[in-house]
Parts: C-alpha cells; structure tokens; sequence
C-alpha cells in the first residue's frame, strides 16, 4: 500500500510542473496567486517536498482543477477525460488528455471578443500540431505570416520564433497537440492505389 501512494505522491511534482507550463505562468505568478513561497512551490515541482493538503489546496484553487487533477486518481473505467477547461491571456484551453507530460491534446478558443494583439513570437522546448476547426487563425512561423482557415493544419518545431491569433473579427477554434522536442505527429494514411 505504502508503495503505490510513495508511486502516486511522486508523480505530482511532474503533474504541478505541467500544470503550471501549461499555463505559460511562472513559479513567481503561481506564488502569488496561491500565496506559496516560490522556493516551496520549484521543490514541490522537483520532487524534493512532500504535496501535502495545505499546499495542494491552493493549487488546486489557482488552476481551477480538482484536487485528484494534482494528484493523479486511480483509474476508473470511464474513458471520458473530465479536465476542466482553463483560460489564459483570454484564450480557452480544453484539455483533451488526462496525463501530465508527454505529448497533451487541447481545443483552444480565441474569443472573438479578445482583443486583438500584436505579434509576439516566442520560442519553447517542444513540438507543436495545430488544426483549425473553425474561424481563421493567423500563424507567424520565423519568417512566415500565414492565414490558415477550418480544414487546414501546421506542424512546427517550437524551438522557431512562432505565435497565434485569430486572423479577422470572428471566434477561431483548434486543437493542438502539443509533444516533447523531437516528438512529431505521425499521420497514417492509405498508399494510393497502383495504376
């Protein structure tokens, strides 16, 4: 017994650092929204601090997740991820995965009442796949400014200056998959027929 919560307390470091990654937040904007000290909140990350209730509960509160969100529930049969969405710099995330790390699957919104904003590439550690369901979205990739409509996708190194907007005054939606460096989409499709 002890063996399996020493397995699941272990993961919740990984856990609050993807939480917190995925909300492009920094351990200073996390410390003063969950009034943590920083230095708890970068131990809590790495493992060397022990999550106990008086530290997740505010977490819990500051990314509007359930408490078994940071702590990884068992299992269950069902199969539907109940992830909570989340907003950042006015953006809706919907996380379509339930697990921290490794390659994450979100819907975004861009709001048609965001206000509109200027280009501000930026560059992380990982790989990214976008696809747009609805609306058009502006995509500047290094060098590249692309307008990319419902249908169609983009898939970059996230190592390339890049960002993302809505490209006109209507809502965008997409998903995004969203992996570790190196790690690419894999498509798999049928050969075309022989003539």
């Amino acid at each position: 017994m002890h063996d399996a919560v020493d397995r699941q307390l272990a993961n919740v470091g990984p856990r609050l650092r993807a939480m917190r990654q995925q909300r492009d937040m920094t351990l200073g904007d996390l410390s003063a929204a969950t009034n943590i000290s920083v230095s708890t909140l970068s131990r809590l990350e790495s493992g060397h601090r022990r999550p106990n209730l008086e530290l997740l509960l505010p977490l819990a509160h500051a990314y509007a997740v359930p408490l078994d969100a940071l702590i990884g529930s068992p299992s269950v049969d069902d199969p539907r991820v109940q992830a909570l969405p989340f907003e950042s710099h006015g953006i809706t995330y919907v996380p379509l995965t339930r697990r921290p790390g490794g390659l994450q699957a979100y819907k975004l919104i861009i709001p048609a009442s965001r206000a509109a904003q200027e280009p501000e590439p930026r560059v992380h550690e990982g790989y990214d796949w976008l696809y747009v369901i609805s609306g058009r979205l502006r995509l500047v990739l290094g060098e590249h400014d692309l307008i990319l409509r419902a249908g169609e996708a983009a898939e970059f190194d996230t190592r390339v200056p890049h960002w993302f907007d809505r490209a006109g005054a209507e809502a965008v939606e997409l998903l995004t998959l969203v992996g570790p460096q190196g790690e690419r989409v894999h498509v798999r499709a049928q050969p075309a027929p022989q003539s």
